[in-house]
């Protein structure tokens, strides 16, 4: 029997795995092991995937995967739970007392004036970012990984210059399943950290000591921080922290990072294992008893026969064997053994599976898992089921549920449009906007009272207030809608949406998951395109990338408010909506098309946490908010700055440096008429919109500053173009090649050739949209 056909409700224990390669190692490292029990939860919305229970967490498998995995023992629920043995109580150990679990420690601390650098590691959705925020502050700075397109956050601990907390993504464990587990593997091999803070989830202890059982093999110095212990606690819950610290051999700091409980003793203890080098005191995790302790001998085998390898390659030894052990392809390139040691290396292995009775991954995945579960059953005392976890049941009977999870979707989107579109960020645009306008006018009556030249008056009111400040009054809306994605992301209904979506997005040749960064891209496409570094498959994270500048991003909504304001007052929801779902209609299209010619194949598999739903924190989501607005104002007064006031010069002048009195006789009007031909046959020639379209590509909001600055007021745009010519400019500017910051990311992600033909295909699709959209118009009008 497999995993596919167990009944709703009941509970089997897994008896093997199949499968190959990278991701039947990822199921192993998510806990899908022999031996472990798995519940049926539900099936998706549309019948695929299905949402399980193991390990104490819920994990989303697709059937084609779950049929893979043979089961026994099918059963009724059974709800395990560990219970502590009566102990004498250990004393939880001071700063200078880490000799009594650390094997090893330099005599003298390192010089003063070392740079303590720390990694900040961690399974997704264990509170990272909000321990990083506490950690740093503000200090904190945003790049890439080097030679790497993966975001990393840097940045000092509060009031200690000598220290750097690089935030590496979040991941599950050190095995190459996905680019943020390369990531984060190289970071910590080749940077060579001073120490690591370990945050782990303590409402999932289970899972996420996974991950903690392989940053203690690379022998780093390293403190625990077990996050959201309010939690614990106010479910009735506890954790043995001083018995888990000594079973583990590190510092293990209970700490709420939300309610910045704790953090100061996890600092201290940080700085404390780092400056002296205290290494883990335990890296043998295996049990000399495991079947004759076969899995013990086999990588104490293998660490005698690789031992100059890894330290010619300076690779910790420990780490190097237990990879090897597991067939990790990385590991044995770079240890570049010779075939006489890769023949030894496989006879160690083929002997230690034909003791264990497992296959190597399953081996080396099982030995993890058993030394986990002995750890919690010491030490983890957990009630029945968790508050949060019995409200995310309850409110997924709704937003997963079969026949409601699709309207909730559209509702919760629905509202949020209109919410951004209609309520809060319209008004709040509109009071802005208000603003603006008088203090132009202040300025403007001010300049005529001082005498001020009227090329400089025109600089100034024309050039600089028309322009940079008609795409001010859109900041409002724009951070609206970040807002409530970024609730909706951080609460954990993001990852339902990928689980309700991911059979309706394999039509498309898609997984569920790429659903994360196209929604993100209603926000900005450049974390769209960067959110796809998530999908462990090329193929998807290409198709991803290349789809998603088709969802209507934010920097989009100042140029449809514009000429709705102008020439379809009366319908600006229903014309905002249409253009949003006409961008998703495009999307899907394409997607079928390349699904067809370019990306032949199958998606990647859908394995996924489903993590229980959390109120975001208002810390957490004010910063997001404020880096939003601050990168929205720093692109104002710069890119729309500086092209406001090249447009406004190339307008205000001719050829011979000599202000116009027409600017039909400027620069700009010269240049721009050369291309404007292009856009006759769709109804827009007039060269002040082929100016607006160029400076698009700078920022989509500097099309609007532009024709602020060409045309003034929304009513001499009337003048300009037709109510038909308007709409099938709209939708021109929903399709065109997106601006130069996305191109840029693309080519970041997919190189020179994939950004050169985004930016003339997308183009090219706009045209025809928007020609099709004027031949549509015209038949309406002629019947």
């Amino acid at each position: 029997m497999t995993l596919k056909d167990l009944p709703i409700g009941k509970t089997a224990t897994v008896r093997m795995v199949g499968g190959e390669g990278a991701l039947r190692q990822h199921f192993l490292d998510m806990g899908l092991i022999p031996t472990a029990d798995v519940t049926m939860i539900k099936y998706a919305p549309m019948g695929d995937p299905v949402e399980l229970r193991i390990h104490g967490y819920e994990l989303t498998l697709r059937l084609a995967d779950a049929e893979k995995i043979e089961i026994e023992n099918v059963r009724d629920i059974t709800e395990k739970t560990t219970s502590k043995k009566s102990k004498v109580d250990i004393a939880h150990p001071g700063l200078g007392e880490g000799g009594k679990y650390h094997t090893k420690a330099d005599e003298h601390p390192l010089p003063d004036g070392t740079i303590l650098t720390f990694a900040l590691a961690g399974n997704q959705n264990c509170g990272k970012t909000t321990l990083f925020n506490q950690l740093t502050g503000s200090s904190q700075h945003v790049g890439n990984f080097p030679g790497v397109t993966v975001d990393r956050k840097d940045g000092a601990i509060r009031g200690h210059t000598d220290t750097l907390v690089t935030d590496l993504p979040g991941i599950y464990s050190m095995s190459p399943y996905s680019s943020e587990e390369i990531v984060t593997r190289q970071f910590v091999l080749d940077e060579h950290p001073k120490g690591i803070i370990n945050i782990v989830d303590a409402t999932n202890i289970e899972r996420n000591l996974c991950l903690t059982m392989q940053l203690m093999e690379l022998d780093i110095p390293m403190v625990l921080a077990l996050n959201m212990m309010d939690e614990v606690r106010e479910n009735g819950g506890s954790i043995r922290v001083n018995e888990l610290e000594e079973m583990l051999g590190v510092p293990v700091i209970p700490i709420s990072a939300a309610k910045n409980e704790g953090i100061q003793e996890l600092i201290d203890h940080a700085i404390h294992v780092a400056k002296y080098q205290e290494r883990p005191g335990r890296k043998d995790l295996c049990d000399a008893n495991d079947h004759g302790g076969a899995v013990h001998r086999c990588l104490h085998s293998i660490m005698h026969l690789i031992e100059d390898h890894a330290k010619r390659e300076n690779i910790p030894l420990r780490f190097a064997a237990s990879k090897l052990a597991e067939g990790d392809p990385l590991i044995i390139k770079q240890l570049d053994l010779d075939q006489n040691e890769k023949e030894a290396l496989e006879h160690i292995i083929r002997q230690m599976e034909a003791e264990r009775g497992l296959d190597r991954a399953a081996a080396i995945a099982d030995m993890r898992f058993a030394f986990i579960e002995k750890i919690c059953r010491e030490t983890v005392v957990k009630p029945k089921e968790s508050k949060e976890h019995a409200r995310s049941v309850k409110i997924d009977k709704i937003l997963t549920g079969k026949y409601t999870a699709i309207p909730a979707f559209i509702a919760i989107m629905g509202i949020v449009f209109w919410l951004t579109f209609n309520v809060i960020g319209a008004g709040l645009s509109n009071l802005l906007d208000l603003g603006i306008g008088w203090l132009t006018q202040v300025t403007a009556a001010a300049l005529e009272s001082w005498h001020v030249n009227d090329v400089l008056r025109s600089l100034v009111i024309d050039g600089i207030f028309n322009g940079v400040g008609s795409v001010l009054s859109f900041l409002p809306i724009i951070v609206t809608l970040f807002f409530f994605l970024s609730i909706l992301e951080d609460s954990g209904y993001m990852a339902r949406v990928a689980f309700v979506m991911d059979k309706l997005l394999r039509k498309i040749g898609l997984s569920g998951r790429s659903i994360v960064p196209m929604l993100i891209g209603f926000g900005c496409t450049v974390p769209g395109v960067m959110a796809s570094r998530t999908l462990p498959s090329e193929r998807d994270r290409k198709m991803t990338i290349l789809l998603t500048p088709f969802m209507s991003c934010s920097a989009k909504l100042p140029i449809y408010a514009f000429f709705t304001a102008a020439f379809f007052p009366k319908y600006g929801a229903l014309v905002m909506i249409g253009l949003y779902f006409l961008g998703i209609l495009m999307g899907i299209f394409m997607a079928l098309i390349m699904r067809k010619t370019m990306f032949k194949g199958e998606a990647v598999p859908f394995v996924m946490e489903l993590p229980n739903y959390r109120m975001p924190g208002a810390k957490n989501v004010a910063q997001l908010l404020w880096e939003k607005a601050k990168d929205f104002l720093q692109r104002a007064f710069t890119i729309i700055f500086i092209a406001t006031i090249i447009i406004w010069f190339l307008q205000t002048f001719d050829m011979h440096l000599n202000v116009v009195t027409d600017s039909q006789n400027s620069i700009l009007a010269v240049f721009s008429g050369l291309i404007a031909p292009m856009f006759a046959p769709l109804g827009f020639g007039d060269w002040r919109i082929s100016t607006a379209l160029i400076t698009g590509f700078m920022a989509k909001e500097s099309v609007v500053s532009t024709l602020s600055v060409l045309v003034g007021s929304t009513n001499n745009l009337l003048t300009i173009i037709t109510p038909l010519a308007a709409g099938s400019l709209l939708v021109f500017c929903l399709l065109y090649t997106p601006c130069v910051a996305v191109i840029s990311s693309v080519k970041r992600e997919l190189g020179g050739k994939w950004a050169v033909g985004v930016a003339v295909g997308q183009c090219i699709i706009a045209w025809i949209a928007a020609f099709l959209v004027k031949l549509v118009g015209m038949a309406f009008g002629a019947i």
